[in-house]
């Protein structure tokens, strides 16, 4: 995300395990014999399998077996740090894959594309009519100019999915505690106090990774603007870290940690120790992305829902994740086809009905009620007026991640005060950013 937002270990763990039955897995190493013969497809992506992509990728594997016989599909098990952060030297050698997922923005596609080593897409995206689906704010991520910044120049990935970011909020335990679902942003908070004034922590948290500094930027949000996503996103002006959205987000952050709608405790916890808390039941709401949607449908066992950040017209978001072919890819051709099956209506569907955003669904063929619900939301930040996806906080620039993460562990632990963390964000930002 993830934010970039990030994957769980589970999902690192379990994803050979269950392509195996349904994909021809070879062995690993370079290709060997099979690269650019035309006859395999040498593939990378760290989805769980229970979540919407992993179903539908599955799905399109299958078809793109049935479309090209005679061709292996090589499925390697990665991880989204792995990837993340090996991506440069890997495509830089002989072990690049021929088709690759990977996190968008100009911290990691951007940066990418302005190393020269991923394939411009552009060519294939006039041909197949890839573009045509995808709206305005999900198009952003896909495109890179040469200095490597979203939103402009040729095309460097597909997003066959969009995510966003939302209120997973526990049924049973609003029930219990007779608490309603917020609508505004004085209700949300009053439910913060309420829930902790009855003894429970009511946020699920995690500061060694994400959502913490996400809750920071979503926060920040409620008093920004379009504008304000742009100058700091695309650079098109001079973002100012101790203007009233950025000290709002990060005093108010700052706050909830001290009157406990945030445990301290959460300074160390991982994404997957959140989710999975989450899951327990153990905190009644948990600010997270789309990608979890599949995986809370297939294992909490409590009723639960959604609501959009109250008060924000703005929330995280954006194209998901980005198909990305190699440079140095030896099968490519292999590749785009592979990117048309996920862009089909059949696989669009499935992702639809497992709890994705597909970007080129029949609408008729959604029927779960949650999954239209899910893309209800989000079709209302996409389309709405000035487009509601503001992206994710660590994108603009490279290794800005790991600052979010540490400094905002400080917010938690209460060892940096708000202006001295936006101090460091500046510091950190300014020195990545482009000159001039």
């Amino acid at each position: 995300m993830l934010t970039a937002r990030k994957r769980t270990k589970r999902t690192v763990a379990t994803i050979a395990a269950t392509l195996a039955a349904s994909l021809v897995i070879a062995g690993c190493g370079d290709g060997g014999d099979e690269a650019g013969d035309g006859k395999s497809l040498k593939l990378w992506h760290y989805e769980a399998p229970n979540s919407a992509m992993g179903i539908a990728w599955k799905q399109a594997i299958e078809e793109f077996k049935k479309s090209h016989p005679g061709v292996t599909v090589k499925v390697e098990e990665k991880g989204f740090e792995q990837i993340q952060k090996t991506a440069s030297m890997v495509l830089n050698s002989g072990d690049a894959p021929d088709l690759m997922e990977y996190n968008k923005g100009n911290a990691t596609t951007g940066l990418l594309s302005k190393q020269g080593l991923l394939t411009d897409l552009t060519p294939e995206v006039t041909k197949r009519g890839w573009d045509k689906p995808l709206s305005p704010g999900v198009r952003t991520t896909s495109r890179y100019d040469a200095q490597g910044v979203m939103g402009s120049g040729n095309w460097y990935g597909i997003p066959n999915y969009a995510e966003y970011t939302m209120v997973f909020y526990n049924k049973a335990l609003f029930t219990k505690h007779h608490i309603k679902a917020p609508t505004t942003f004085d209700e949300f908070t009053a439910a913060l106090k309420s829930f902790k004034d009855a003894g429970v922590t009511p946020l699920a948290s995690a500061g060694a990774e994400y959502p913490a500094h996400q809750y920071v930027y979503q926060l920040a949000l409620t008093k920004a603007d379009r504008s304000w996503v742009d100058a700091y996103e695309q650079y098109k002006g001079k973002p100012d870290f101790h203007d009233a959205a950025w000290t709002y987000g990060a005093t108010t952050f700052a706050d909830w940690v001290k009157n406990g709608y945030i445990a301290k405790s959460s300074s160390g916890a991982k994404a997957e120790d959140a989710g999975a808390a989450f899951i327990a039941g153990k905190y009644p709401m948990f600010f997270s992305g789309s990608w979890w949607f599949g995986r809370f449908t297939s294992e909490m066992k409590d009723e639960w829902g959604t609501f959009p950040f109250p008060g924000s017209k703005l929330t995280l978001g954006s194209g998901g994740n980005l198909w990305v072919v190699p440079k140095g890819a030896k099968n490519k051709e292999l590749a785009y086809d592979f990117i048309d099956i996920t862009m089909k209506k059949g696989i669009q569907n499935t992702l639809g009905n497992n709890g994705g955003v597909p970007v080129a669904a029949d609408p008729p063929a959604i029927t779960d009620p949650k999954s239209k619900a899910l893309i209800k939301d989000f079709t209302t930040y996409a389309d709405g007026d000035g487009d509601g996806l503001a992206f994710y906080p660590d994108w603009p620039v490279p290794g800005f991640y790991d600052v979010l993460v540490s400094e905002t562990q400080k917010l938690i632990t209460g060892s940096a005060k708000p202006d001295a963390y936006l101090d460091a964000l500046k510091k950190a930002y300014d020195a990545g950013a482009p000159k001039g």
